[in-house]
């Protein structure tokens, strides 16, 4: 069976929510591609679907009928891309769909904030402790500070070429910066996925996969794999 190719793109998108695994603006053929994927799961983790994961970012039918979905490794190299593009077209196929491209996205970087709830809750019931914690704050965003800011940006290459700009434009920069950003992580409490005891601690970094940390609960004396948000 030849292998679904698949073209490397790194155009900026927006940071969609898992909530919003399915754009609004989706035709109806393009939600039903959707509701499609959401039935492959995932090569790694088979009790999580890869939209669930949020690995797929966006579906698009095409002016030629072809179906374009584009995806995003988990992290860099992750040698499960190709299995996942080949079970892509392989579904689409099945459904009657003849041409797909397919379309690997790299920037921006996936991370465990778009997985959604019910993948979260697919993974507790599997005995992985889902990501405890949200990577990224956009709360400056929606602040009048961060307001300011991202004004204050808009202005800073006309700045730095006033008198005494230069340190104005890097302060209004760093302050742009500042709005969105990774969140300060207290400390973390995991709870067991099998009898929901927060009564952890770690025992390794790494667990079964790069992905997830080895835990051990201390009330049930279990061992359970940790997915770390990232």
């Amino acid at each position: 069976m030849k292998a679904a190719a698949i073209t490397a793109i790194a155009a900026p998108a927006t940071i969609a929510p898992a909530a919003d695994v399915i754009p609004a603006k989706a035709g109806a053929h393009a939600a039903q591609i959707w509701t499609w994927l959401g039935d492959i799961p995932d090569p790694e983790i088979p009790v999580i679907s890869i939209v669930d994961l949020g690995i797929v970012r966006d579906v698009r039918v095409a002016a030629d009928g072809a179906c374009e979905v584009t995806i995003t490794p988990t992290y860099s190299g992750c040698p499960a891309m190709q299995v996942i593009a080949d079970a892509i077209t392989e579904a689409l196929h099945a459904h009657g769909v003849k041409q797909v491209r397919l379309h690997n996205q790299i920037s921006p970087a996936w991370t465990t904030d778009w997985m959604s709830d019910a993948g979260k809750a697919a993974l507790k019931g599997y005995g992985i402790a889902p990501p405890a914690q949200q990577v990224i704050d956009i709360s400056g965003l929606r602040a009048p500070a961060g307001a300011a800011a991202r004004r204050g940006a808009a202005r800073a290459e006309n700045a730095a070429g006033a008198p005494g700009g230069a340190a104005t434009a890097t302060a209004t920069v760093a302050a742009a910066a500042a709005a969105i950003s990774r969140r300060v992580r207290p400390v973390l409490t995991v709870a067991c996925p099998r009898c929901g005891s927060r009564h952890t601690e770690i025992t390794s970094q790494f667990g079964s996969t790069p992905c997830k940390a080895l835990y051990k609960c201390l009330d049930c004396r279990e061992p359970f794999d940790y997915f770390k948000c990232h």
